[in-house]
């Protein structure tokens, strides 16, 4: 007999479960969401390390289903930092009165489907077991660590912070000898905020990075009120570009003479946002030769902030194309590097060979001696939010097991195999990487809130993805994604940065729009690709 009995289960409070947990309420489930941390916000709770902010301008992470929590809160800068957007997702919870169904502080351990009663028995880090209808999983696409990576990590005399779990005291960094494991998007804003702040930086680089710099403007009242009178038009609009954000590919290369591309890329890179990245030239992703005369051009404004060569080698990256990784924004990082008291260290052909009690090692016995260690060595993305929880489908089949085998999905949305259980943010949908996540998210969990609502109109207890429907799913995203340049790069985006990840393109890369059009086509077709029962 469980302890509690609902009709759906939300794993999150963040910006899918938020919202997740209002739709299903509003059409009357009785329902739950459950949260590790001590309070709503999902990444935003997590991720408060030095310099967190935003890279998606604030006025397009918002929700848009409802025009008065849109105009009831007003950003102060472009791309605020972590302690407005966590204010900002208090707010929501509060205007849509969701505390009083956010269990915190409870991790879920454990999830099996019953194939007697077409439910969930869910057990919580407690002990506690739930019987529920749905299991919704709002877990997040960057939430689970890669925290334990080095030999010896737990000899370490000094202190150890992953971003993700930084303490929510903060930490004290002033005078001491830090080094900053990764340079990635989340390194970037870490190392540029606590330079001038540590006696000594050392910064351990495996892979450059190219990076934009950060235009972030303070909002007055009529900035404020500029981006709120858009909202019919961002409600209208973001849905259905490429990647969720307000601008868009609209100018193919080849229509271009060399002189009118390189003024268009002068004025998006100007932007100082992801433009140059998300709506210059599509052509980036697909083909070579325009990707290296884009990836040329931001390298050369790369040299141009570094100047010594020894910096612009270990800095500038020559073996991969601009945007087939993660593309980070800065704001004085490059600069940081002529300081005095910071030493990137290459770290690709010479690899941290261990932990040790006063530093860390490299393979080739160099010690670098320090009083912090930062590790910015980012997530088990799209998969190890779900990996990480015991979760049992039919026959007993482990989740973890059938993605350590291969990873797939029908649309992003369900697992074959796992009736009832209905997924945002895992892979084979834009949500796992290329996409504004708060238009996806939104997407994501407005769709499975009317497949329910679908369910219950029609007196149906069970969904579940058909082996033809996940097929046809996964050869459909392979086939976009094999003819995209991401597919030729290591890096999380195809799980290269988790050891034994079997490696596919893990967001669907068909674009925001069309990816919100094939699910809908999906559900008008009664839900083609999926068995209801």
């Amino acid at each position: 007999m469980a302890d509690k009995t609902l009709d759906a289960l939300v794993i999150g409070a963040g910006v899918a479960g938020l919202y997740q947990l209002h739709m299903l309420r509003e059409q009357g489930l009785d329902v739950r969401a459950y949260d590790a941390a001590s309070d709503v916000g999902g990444t935003w709770y997590w991720n408060r390390y030095p310099g967190a902010r935003f890279d998606s301008e604030a006025y397009i992470y918002q929700y848009l289903f409802d025009e008065d929590l849109y105009k009831g809160w007003s950003w102060s800068e472009r791309f605020p930092g972590q302690p407005e957007i966590e204010q900002w997702m208090h707010y929501v919870a509060d205007s849509l009165d969701l505390r009083r169904d956010i269990v915190l502080n409870t991790r879920i351990e454990r999830a099996v489907f019953d194939e007697d009663t077409n439910r969930w028995t869910v057990t919580t880090d407690s002990g506690e077991t739930i019987d529920t209808q749905f299991l919704v999983t709002c877990c997040g696409m960057l939430s689970a660590p890669m925290a334990e990576l080095f030999p010896g990590q737990g000899d370490f005399a000094g202190q150890i912070f992953h971003t993700a779990r930084w303490p929510r005291e903060g930490a004290e960094l002033a005078g001491k000898r830090v080094g900053v494991i990764g340079n990635g998007a989340t390194g970037i804003q870490v190392i540029q905020t606590i330079a001038d702040q540590v006696d000594q930086l050392k910064v351990f680089i495996r892979t450059p990075q190219y990076a934009l710099p950060m235009k972030n403007p303070a909002y007055g009242p009529d900035d404020v009120a500029g981006y709120k009178s858009r909202f019919d038009e961002l409600r209208q609009n973001l849905p259905h570009t490429f990647t969720g954000f307000e601008y868009d590919f609209t100018v193919a290369w080849a229509d271009l003479t060399p002189a009118q591309r390189t003024v268009r890329l002068e004025e998006i890179y100007d932007n100082g946002s992801l433009k140059l990245w998300l709506a210059s030239f599509a052509e980036i992703f697909s083909d070579e030769q325009v990707s290296e005369e884009v990836s040329e051009f931001v390298r050369a404004k790369m040299r141009a902030r570094l100047k010594d060569p020894e910096l612009c080698e270990l800095l500038i990256p020559e073996d991969y194309g601009f945007g087939t990784h993660r593309v980070p924004l800065e704001t004085g990082y490059l600069e940081i590097y002529h300081r005095d008291n910071v030493e990137p260290v290459a770290v690709k052909n010479n690899p941290i060979a261990r932990i040790v009690e006063n530093g860390l090692i490299l393979t080739d016995g160099t010690l670098y001696e320090l009083d912090v260690i930062v590790m910015a060595t980012g997530f088990d993305a799209g998969t190890g939010a779900l990996t990480r929880i015991d979760i049992r489908g039919r026959g007993g089949r482990s989740l973890k097991e059938d993605w350590g085998r291969d990873i797939r999905t029908t649309m992003g949305l369900m697992v074959r195999g796992y009736p009832n259980m209905l997924t945002t943010a895992v892979p084979l949908a834009p949500s796992a990487a290329l996409c504004n996540m708060t238009t996806c998210l939104q997407q994501q969990t407005e769709w499975i809130n009317e497949a329910i609502r679908h369910m219950r109109a029609h007196g149906k207890t069970v969904i579940e993805p058909t082996e033809a429907g996940e097929d046809a799913w996964v050869a459909h995203h392979d086939e976009l994604a094999d003819a995209n340049l991401i597919s030729k790069t290591s890096s999380w985006y195809v799980g290269s940065n988790v050891p034994g990840k079997p490696r596919r393109v893990l967001s669907y890369v068909g674009g925001v729009g069309a990816y919100r059009q094939a699910t809908q086509e999906a559900a008008a077709a009664g839900y083609k690709g999926f068995a209801l029962g």
